[in-house]
């Protein structure tokens, strides 16, 4: 039984990555339109493929050294393996895999569904999801199949082989040597996320300001040189970023659970691997219902909600994997209490387990509700917004800077809420549960993510080709639903990185041979405070670099408009490469410094001052930066869909504003301030969480102060001889 569902994960990975070839295939087939169409979308696929080319060339150096050093650490202490870099560089491979899956569809898509807008909003938006759901039975079917994969090998190679104990160094040694893979998948993805970001965020901007500002032409005006760089910044930031994002997320998640299902002693029917494997087995069954919600995505007409419709799709597979959760963890837990090996007197049931993955999943569906309300046309916050760009530039700044921060309250009151009553129903393995409930669903959750960008390139190409209104009216459709989704999309990661973190923060725990972190030591404080300042620092490396190439690129548009005759008169091509180029340098010259910030500070902190104050930085940066990834989020996104609100007309005291009016301006300042916020250093929030986290995670056997305090195998003998005694006991009475 135990080999059944081990195995099965990794068939339902493979059986995810069949049905997105099957999708993939479907869109390629889709018209793409006429010749302009299709030139205007060559120029941004070959755009955004430069990019990734120049951006793996940088990391392809960085996982090499990486890997050698981890091949080295390996070999230090007992309960690692030089195996880990193998492990590592598959993660990383996997991870800008993943991202390049997702932008390769994109740029394909988006062009069909120009195409499609031409017919119907019902047939764009088939075209659009469909592309977007590419990407997410992508990454999450990799995610399954390397998970699953790899701890097979594991499981064999480091305990099977030699005859170890599942809650025994056998196991810990197999887990640790696995969490090189999200080592990798983390690292990749946090360069991916930050060096697309700053690559869209800097084309936007400079389209933004010099085009519509200053020239005063529609956006993606095929007038303005920055545009295809912009149409370019929504696949390298907003989907091979977020692949490689979520990717790492996903993995991250699964790791933390499997690590603390360790520490659990259970007499089930599979040799006691059943709390290990079952995160697992929950992502692949999430991964197949996610499928099955794709098919609900649709409208019969285009009066219909888009909105509603992802919104159905979403819901049927979060309900379908509860009830399949709830099947699952009766099968494979045992009957009776469940003990952990730290802490023998810690005891929770079956159910409790299943109460943690239901908890995890009303978590997600409440952060993604309260992230919609913040950022969504049409409500309280987002109108507040568009009510004080009546009085200027300023205090539309300032109505944005309001709703980012009030944003945050609900939100934590929910994680909060969810970190408190996961822990009651099963201690810290429920909380990390919990976690890997909520990204069950990560593929449907990110093709409702990925919809988006592929939404805002098809109404760029509709506008540069000069395509009929209605055409534009409905990619616009369309677009406004992605910015709300891709907004409610980062509040559910940044609450599965909290949440997820808290797990990674427990085992780091275990595996450092620490009882607690006591924050009354001058230290321990000390990296308290330190760990609170990474994400303001991380978030102002980021801010500043996208204002950096923005700079460039406004001066490069500038001098196209100056230098070329006949730009604006349609008599002249502008130089596009020139601002891809300058787009592309930019991200990569600037993503390095952000990158070695999380990868370096948990390294110098933990060899400098021990696995407590290492501890005591973990919970800094959790906490801040939880806070930051919410507020950057929301504010961004409430300050887009306020600039989205012009272009159908608004009512501020009486009297009607249309894009071009004076607090249209007003808003587009507030949208280009909420830019970088909302698509560079927000969305990076989650992954420098994690990604400390788990180089922490990485590093405890090296900075352990009791390498066998986790270990305690007498008494894991007497609970286990104690259970069975129980059992023996049940059957005898049973008769």
């Amino acid at each position: 039984m135990e080999q059944i569902f081990t195995y099965a994960v990794p068939a339902m990975g493979i059986i995810g990555l069949i049905v997105m070839a099957i999708k993939s295939s479907w869109v390629s087939k889709q018209d793409a339109g006429e010749q302009n169409m299709i030139e205007l979308a060559g120029h941004i696929a070959r755009g955004a493929m430069a990019f990734l080319k120049a951006e793996w060339k940088v990391l392809i150096y960085f996982v090499i050294i990486a890997g050698i050093i981890l091949a080295w650490s390996g070999t230090l202490v007992e309960n690692s393996s030089w195996i880990i870099s193998i492990s590592f560089v598959i993660g990383a491979v996997l991870s800008a895999f993943a991202g390049y899956v997702g932008m390769n569809i994109a740029t394909k898509a988006n062009v069909r569904t120009t195409q499609a807008a031409k017919t119907s909003l019902r047939k764009a938006l088939q075209v659009s999801f469909t592309g977007g759901s590419v990407m997410g039975l992508g990454v999450a079917g990799l995610a399954v199949l390397g998970m699953g994969s790899l701890f097979i090998i594991f499981y064999n190679m480091f305990v099977l082989s030699v005859g170890g104990d599942v809650n025994g160094m056998e196991m810990e040694t197999a887990l640790e040597v696995l969490a090189g893979f999200s080592l990798g998948a983390e690292s990749i993805a946090l360069f991916a996320r930050v060096g697309g970001g700053i690559y869209t965020k800097a084309a936007d901007v400079g389209a933004d300001l010099v085009g519509k500002v200053e020239a005063g032409i529609p956006e993606d005006d095929v007038r303005n040189p920055a545009t295809i760089a912009d149409n370019v910044g929504d696949n390298v930031g907003d989907v091979a970023g977020m692949g490689a994002d979520l990717f790492g997320s996903y993995v991250a998640t699964i790791l933390a659970s499997m690590v603390l299902g360790r520490e659990i002693i259970s007499n089930d029917n599979m040799g006691g691997i059943a709390p290990i494997l079952l995160p697992l087995v929950i992502a692949g069954v999430g991964l197949l219902f996610s499928i099955i919600g794709t098919f609900f995505v649709r409208i019969k007409k285009d009066t219909d909600s888009v909105q509603a419709a992802l919104n159905m799709g979403n819901w049927v597979s979060i309900l379908l994997t509860v009830g399949a959760s709830y099947f699952i963890i009766d099968y494979m837990l045992p009957a009776g209490e469940l003990n952990l090996v730290r802490n023998p007197e810690v005891t929770f049931t079956k159910m409790g387990v299943f109460g943690a993955v239901f908890i995890g999943l009303v978590v997600g569906a409440l952060m993604s509700i309260i992230t919609e309300y913040y950022t969504a046309m049409g409500k309280r916050p987002v109108n507040s917004i568009i009510k004080q760009s009546s009085t200027g530039h300023a205090t539309n700044i300032i109505g944005g800077l309001s709703v980012g921060m009030e944003s945050t309250v609900l939100p934590i009151l929910v994680l909060a809420g969810g970190i408190y009553t996961s822990f009651l129903a099963a201690g810290l393995y429920g909380v990390a549960i919990a976690a890997a409930g909520m990204m069950a669903t990560t593929a449907m959750q990110l093709a409702i993510d990925a919809f988006g960008p592929i939404a805002d390139n098809a109404g760029g190409i509709a506008e540069m080709s000069g395509l009929p209104k209605e055409v534009r009216e409905r990619t616009d459709i369309l677009d406004a639903v992605g910015n709300t989704t891709a907004a409610a999309g980062k509040g559910f990661a940044i609450a599965s990185a909290a949440l997820t973190a808290l797990a990674l923060f427990a085992a780091y725990v275990g595996l450092a041979g620490i009882n607690s972190i006591d924050i009354y030591k001058a230290d321990v404080l000390a990296g308290l405070f330190v760990g609170a300042m990474i994400p303001f620092i991380f978030s102002s490396l980021a801010i500043a670099a996208v204002g950096r190439a923005a700079m460039d690129m406004v001066n490069e548009v500038r001098r196209q408009f100056r230098e070329i005759p006949g730009i604006m008169e349609y008599k002249a091509k502008p130089e596009y490469d020139k601002c891809v180029e300058i787009s592309t340098k930019a991200s990569i010259r600037e993503m390095v410094a952000p990158g070695a910030i999380a990868l370096i500070s948990p390294i110098i902190v933990g060899f400098a001052f021990g696995p407590e104050v290492l501890g005591g930085l973990l919970a800094g940066v959790t906490v801040s930066g939880v806070l930051m990834g919410i507020f950057q989020n929301n504010a961004g996104g409430a300050w887009d869909n306020a600039k989205k609100s012009f272009e159908k007309g608004v009512e501020i005291n009486g009297e009607m504003y249309y894009k071009g009016s004076e607090p249209h301006k007003a808003s587009v300042t507030g949208d280009t301030v909420g830019d970088p916020f909302k698509d560079t250093s927000g969305p990076s929030m989650n992954i420098l969480i994690k990604l400390i986290s788990i180089v922490a995670l990485v590093i405890a056997p090296h900075i352990s102060i009791n390498p066998h305090h986790n270990l305690p195998d007498d008494a894991v003998m007497e609970i286990k001889a104690e259970k069975e005694t129980v059992a023996e006991n049940v059957e005898v009475l049973e008769p």
